[in-house]
C-alpha cells in the first residue's frame, strides 16, 4: 500500500476516532469508509513475498450475518462448536458451519457497546468438560463513568447450548477513565491459571501514566486464579506472579502495554504472543514474561515515545517485532499455525492488521531472530483470529463474517 494511502486512512482514523460521536452513531458506515479507501488504494506489501513454489492462500466464507464478531474460540470438549463473541453483548454458537439461532449467552442488556467498549473475549475453563465455566470480559456504564468487568458464567453442562445470564460471577472490576483502550482477550495458560489484558485507560500517549503505573491494573497483563480464593478476594493469586508479596498490585504478571487487544498461548512452544496496539507510529508484537516490563508510554515499539528521543531503555523487554504506520494502523494478533492442511505454515505465528487487512507471519531462526513474510492481502477489516480443534485458523470480520485460511 502507498505511503499516500496509509496517510489517507490514518488521516480518516484522526478524524473518526474511536470515541467520537460518528463511530459510536454510525459504526458500519465507519467500516465502509475504511474499506473503500483500502480498496482504492490497493496492496504493496514491504515484507518479503512467499517464496516461488509456496502454497497460495485464500479465505473460504464459514458465516456471515454476525453483528461486530470480534473472537472466537473453541473449547476441550471434542463438540466441534466454536463459539463466536459479538461486541454487542452476545456469543453465538457456530455447529457445522451454521449460527444457531440461539445465543449461547446474551447479556446485551448490561454490556456498554461502541466504538472499542463492548463485549470482548470469552475463555473456556480448561477443564470445561467437567467444569462448564466461561470468563468474559466487558464493558459497562455507571454512574459518571465505566467499568470493565471480568466475570464468570457457568453453564448447565458442557453440551448445553445456552447458559444463564444469572448464573454470573463477578471477579474483578476495573474503572476506566476513557472509552478506548480496553483490550479484552483471555486465556488459560499451561499453568491452569487465567491470563487477561487491559489497556492504559485510553487517552492520547497514556495520560495518566498508567502502563508504568504499577498501582493500577491498567496498561497490564493480568494472571489469576480462578478456582481458588485468596482473602478478601473472588479468587487467587499465583503464588509466582510478580508482585505477589509486594511492589505492586498482585494481579500484574507484566506491564507496560497500550492496548493488548489479542494474544493467544504458542501451547507446544509454551509461550504467549501479545500483539499490543500502538499509539501514532508503531505496531508491536511481545512475548510474555513474568515480570517484564514491555516499555509503554516510555517507549512505543521499539522507539523512544516519551520523551521522543534519549529514554532509557534500562530493564525494558523490546518486541520481538514492529511495523510503522506506512504499513497499518492497529496490529490484530493471532495464533502460532498447528494444523495439518498448510504444511508450509506449521510453527510460524500469524498476525494482521485491521487497517491494511495483510496477512503476515514471522518465522523464528535462529532462536530470537523473526522474519516476516507477506502472506495475503485480505481486503478484510480483520477484528480477531480463531483457531478450531485441529489447530486450522479463521479471521474474522468486524463487518460480520467468518473466514476459513486454507490453502488454494
Amino acid at each position: 500500500m502507498s505511503q499516500l494511502c496509509i496517510r489517507d486512512v490514518i488521516f480518516l482514523r484522526g478524524r473518526l476516532t474511536m470515541d467520537s460521536p460518528t463511530v459510536l452513531r454510525y459504526p458500519a458506515l465507519v467500516l465502509v469508509l475504511f474499506e473503500l479507501l483500502l480498496t482504492a488504494c490497493g496492496s504493496s506489501p514491504t515484507s518479503a513475498p512467499p517464496p516461488p513454489g509456496s502454497t497460495t492462500l485464500a479465505l473460504t466464507m464459514v458465516v456471515t450475518g454476525l453483528s461486530s464478531p470480534v473472537d472466537l474460540e473453541t473449547p476441550d470438549d471434542n463438540s466441534g462448536r466454536m463459539f463466536v463473541v459479538e461486541q454487542p453483548g452476545r456469543i453465538k454458537i457456530i455447529s457445522n458451519g451454521t449460527v444457531l439461532p440461539t445465543a449461547f449467552l446474551d447479556i446485551t442488556s448490561i454490556v456498554n457497546f461502541g466504538a472499542e467498549q463492548g463485549l470482548l473475549g470469552v475463555a473456556f475453563h480448561p477443564g470445561y468438560a467437567n467444569s462448564p465455566k466461561i470468563y468474559v470480559n466487558y464493558d459497562r456504564a455507571v454512574a459518571g463513568g465505566q467499568e470493565t468487568v471480568i466475570s464468570e458464567f457457568s453453564a448447565p453442562s458442557a453440551g448445553s447450548n445456552q447458559i444463564d445470564p444469572a448464573s454470573e460471577r463477578i471477579l474483578l472490576i476495573q474503572s476506566q477513565p476513557f472509552s478506548n483502550h480496553k483490550a479484552g482477550q483471555l486465556a488459560f495458560g499451561l499453568d491452569g491459571f487465567l491470563y487477561f489484558g487491559l489497556g492504559d485507560g485510553g487517552g492520547s500517549g497514556d495520560p495518566n501514566n498508567n502502563g508504568q503505573n504499577l498501582n493500577t491494573l491498567l496498561g497490564k497483563m493480568l494472571r489469576i486464579d480462578v478456582d481458588h480464593t485468596s482473602p478478601g478476594k473472588p479468587y487467587a493469586i499465583p503464588p509466582d506472579n510478580p508482585f505477589a508479596n509486594g511492589g505492586g498490585l498482585p494481579e500484574i504478571f507484566a506491564y507496560g502495554f497500550r492496548n493488548p487487544w489479542r494474544f493467544s498461548l504458542d501451547r507446544p512452544g509454551q509461550r504467549f504472543f501479545v500483539a499490543d496496539v500502538g499509539q501514532n507510529s508503531f505496531e508491536e508484537i511481545d512475548i510474555l514474561a513474568n515480570g517484564a516490563n514491555f516499555g509503554w508510554n516510555t517507549m512505543e515499539g521499539a522507539h523512544c515515545f516519551n520523551p521522543p528521543s534519549n529514554c532509557s531503555m534500562t530493564g525494558l523487554t523490546l518486541p520481538i517485532f514492529e511495523y510503522s504506520h506506512s504499513e497499518g494502523i492497529a496490529v490484530i494478533g493471532g495464533y502460532v499455525y498447528h494444523g495439518s492442511a498448510i504444511p508450509s505454515l506449521a510453527g510460524t505465528y500469524l498476525f494482521s492488521d485491521f487497517g491494511s487487512g495483510t496477512l503476515w507471519n514471522l518465522t523464528e531462526g535462529p532462536p530470537g531472530t523473526w522474519t516476516r513474510q507477506t502472506l495475503l492481502s485480505t481486503g478484510r477489516s480483520v477484528s480477531s483470529f480463531g483457531q478450531d480443534a485441529a489447530g486450522e485458523l479463521y479471521l474474522l470480520d468486524l463487518s460480520g463474517t467468518v473466514l476459513k485460511l486454507v490453502a488454494q
